[in-house]
């Protein structure tokens, strides 16, 4: 009886394996710029949705509390994260948001979105962007808006912002060129 020894053709070449390598880094190469943009847009769309969410909040609790609350919303410098506050107003010879304990708006990606200055109202010389609503609910106050950005990209049209659109306290949000108008 004889034993036939049988090579193995199985596997891949290294030629085959390099021309794959290869494709997968093209296909990648392709897609990337789309995934970090897709990335942008959602941390825009969560951090519009936590804004919206934080105004209700004030809002609901002024009705609560029958008392003037406020949201308030800045751009922290030294670390560059947008962070939000809401609490009762309390006067403090005219200092914004004077009783706030501030918390990072969409946690740990804090710090690549931005508040849009140019597009946020009301303006204040200390950044700080707040909206009061009464007793009933209703705006106290100006009207506002905050606008949100992906950090670092001025020339990028991708915008987020909530408004109060009406002295009775309607929130609602908006997108892009939507962002623009007051």
């Amino acid at each position: 009886m004889q034993f036939e020894s049988k090579k193995s053709n199985g596997g891949y070449t290294l030629f085959e394996a390099l021309t794959i390598v290869a494709i997968l880094g093209i296909l990648s190469a392709i897609a990337a710029p789309s995934w970090l943009a897709f990335l942008s847009r959602q941390r825009l769309n969560v951090a519009q949705a936590e804004a919206l969410s934080i105004m209700r909040d004030a809002q609901a609790n002024a009705k609560r509390e029958k008392r003037v609350w406020e949201a308030c919303f800045r751009q922290n410098q030294p670390e560059k994260k947008v962070e939000w506050s809401v609490h009762p107003m309390i006067d403090s010879a005219g200092e914004m948001c004077a009783n706030a304990r501030w918390q990072d708006l969409i946690g740990s990606d804090a710090n690549k979105i931005e508040i849009d200055s140019s597009l946020s109202t009301p303006r204040s010389s200390s950044k700080v962007y707040r909206v009061r609503f009464n007793h009933k609910g209703r705006v106290h106050g100006l009207l506002g808006k905050v606008t949100f950005m992906t950090a670092n990209s001025r020339n990028n049209s991708a915008r987020r912002c909530v408004l109060i659109s009406t002295l009775l306290g309607v929130l609602r949000t908006d997108r892009d060129r939507g962002c623009n108008g007051d």
